[in-house]
């Protein structure tokens, strides 16, 4: 298929209406939406025309006149392809699930060395390791795996709670 002068005007007529490239496609013939697109972008046919009212609307004045509040708005945010669309609500506040406050006792560090750990000592690390005052926690890890019970609540959290969170 080539693109002759008529087709690429009916091109640019089409797209400035603002119909979509499969729609171009379909009204052209013989051309695919990615050929349209690509014809399109080549052409540098950014700007587009209003799809459905063309009329413009006029501008209010700016006077002193009180308008109603608006208490909340729905905006549709698009999520990867336009085909994904997403509606929320701007002004809702998001109700947090906090988790009931336990008696959380958080253990003085021993502030250990890499050298100086064995099987039963908390492997938490505290700090940058890049940088000289780093160190681990030190305390009993016990038989349960390599961090104390503080520790260990903070690495592994019911699956639940990390669903709740995203």
């Amino acid at each position: 298929m080539n693109w002759t002068d008529d087709r690429v005007e009916l091109l640019k007529k089409l797209w400035a209406d603002g119909l979509s490239a499969s729609q171009i496609a379909a009204q052209l013939g013989g051309v695919s939406r990615n050929a349209v697109i690509g014809k399109v972008h080549r052409l540098k046919l950014s700007g587009r025309g209003r799809s459905g009212s063309s009329a413009p609307r006029p501008k209010k004045a700016a006077t002193g006149g009180s308008r109603a509040p608006r208490t909340s708005r729905t905006v549709t945010q698009t999520i990867g392809a336009t085909a994904l669309k997403a509606q929320f609500d701007v002004e809702a506040v998001a109700q947090q699930d906090l988790r009931p406050i336990e008696d959380v006792v958080v253990p003085i560090s021993r502030k250990l060395e890499l050298v100086q750990l064995t099987e039963h000592t908390c492997k938490w690390p505290n700090g940058d390791p890049m940088s000289p005052d780093f160190s681990f926690c030190g305390n009993d890890a016990g038989e349960s795996g390599p961090y104390c019970t503080y520790h260990s609540r903070l690495a592994y959290q019911p699956a639940s709670e990390r669903r709740r969170a995203r």
